[in-house]
């Protein structure tokens, strides 16, 4: 079986999905993937995923912490992508896979064949929890990556068919122990120069800041950390308290193992609103609207409760699922990784 796999480049969480994806193929010779990475520059690579096709693809510009959409629109090469999408060619390929990525989809939709999407955004096809949601912003999430057939992603199913998180992370047989005051920081659409300010005067904690333009550097409190999966994964496991935007992927791995969540949604980005809006309701994350030091340092200094969710391996059933040419409706598979007896919502102890 060969597949073409579109990976949307612009959020790091698409990647750790499709690297998760590609660790479950492996078991399954006879299938062949091509991957396809647009939405970021092509050097900064996609993961684990060495071998892969690039279109330019579409990238939103954010500002401030906001997405600017009139910059979104100027810089987008509206020209350049309808040639991608009439370029490519899908023929070769038996199935058609997009985790939200558009030059595939539209292709696919151009040459009127079946595309399956997988990706916490397809689970928005249903009546789930959501915030900052307008006609334009519901047509964005419908029109952006279409498919006939979308597998949604979420911490809680909220009554559909649809699917926990893939989790990207390899825990240690023996977990390293927890640093009480060690804070994980991933504010990668903030100001770098305004997250230093921010958490520069908090003494007792020590934050490990990562961001895009950040190099390796310690000042202090502060450990600014370039982006690496590597290191990123390994202060995430040792850290007791994660501070970030509203991003599916890196949350569903703090409520993997267990951490203290503090979110800042990207204002103006119906996902991230919607994603904050979803924790709210469950009770697993601290909302803030807009990075304040005394909030910050107020929910840093709580008791404050941890919670840890025992998501089921849904790689590898998604990679069976597949290899077995997507015979089972979703509904089933919805139905088998919920009933795992192992999903506990287990609050723990400080």
């Amino acid at each position: 079986m060969k597949i073409l796999y579109g990976v949307q480049g612009t959020g790091n969480g698409h990647i750790s999905r499709a690297c998760a994806m590609a660790e479950a193929f492996r078991k399954y010779q006879d299938i062949e993937i091509t991957w396809l990475l647009s939405g970021r520059e092509k050097a900064r690579g996609c993961g684990d995923i060495q071998n892969f096709l690039w279109r330019e693809g579409i990238t939103f510009v954010v500002k401030a912490g906001k997405i600017n959409v009139v910059e979104t629109l100027m810089n987008f090469n509206f020209s350049s992508f309808r040639q991608d999408v009439n370029e490519l060619d899908l023929k070769p390929y038996d199935l058609i896979i997009s985790d939200f990525e558009p030059v595939i989809s539209h292709a696919a939709k151009k040459q009127n064949l079946p595309v399956v999407g997988i990706g916490h955004q397809y689970a928005f096809n249903y009546d789930i929890p959501t915030k900052g949601a307008n006609f334009i912003s519901k047509s964005i999430m419908q029109r952006f990556a279409p498919v006939t057939l979308g597998v949604g992603l979420h911490w809680h199913h909220f009554g559909y068919p649809i699917l926990p998180p893939i989790i990207d992370l390899v825990i240690p047989a023996i977990m390293p122990p927890v640093i009480q005051n060690k804070v994980l920081v991933y504010l990668p659409f903030e100001s770098p120069a305004k997250i230093r300010e921010l958490f520069s005067g908090m003494d007792n904690f020590e934050f490990y800041i990562y961001h895009p333009e950040l190099k390796d550097t310690d000042e202090g409190n502060l450990h600014c950390r370039a982006i690496s999966r590597t290191s990123f994964k390994d202060d995430l496991i040792s850290s007791r308290h994660v501070i970030t935007n509203g991003g599916f992927e890196l949350i569903s791995e703090c409520l993997q193992i267990g951490k203290s969540i503090l979110v800042k949604p990207l204002m103006g980005q119906m996902e991230q609103l919607s994603n904050a809006h979803a924790l709210d309701k469950l009770g697993y994350a601290k909302i803030l609207n807009k990075l304040e030091f005394n909030a910050i340092f107020n929910w840093l200094s709580q008791d404050n409760e941890i919670i840890q969710l025992s998501y089921p391996d849904v790689a590898s059933k998604l990679a069976e699922w597949i290899a077995g040419g997507c015979q089972a409706g979703v509904e089933t598979l919805a139905e088998e990784l919920w009933q795992e007896p192992y999903l506990q919502d287990q609050r723990l102890a400080s």
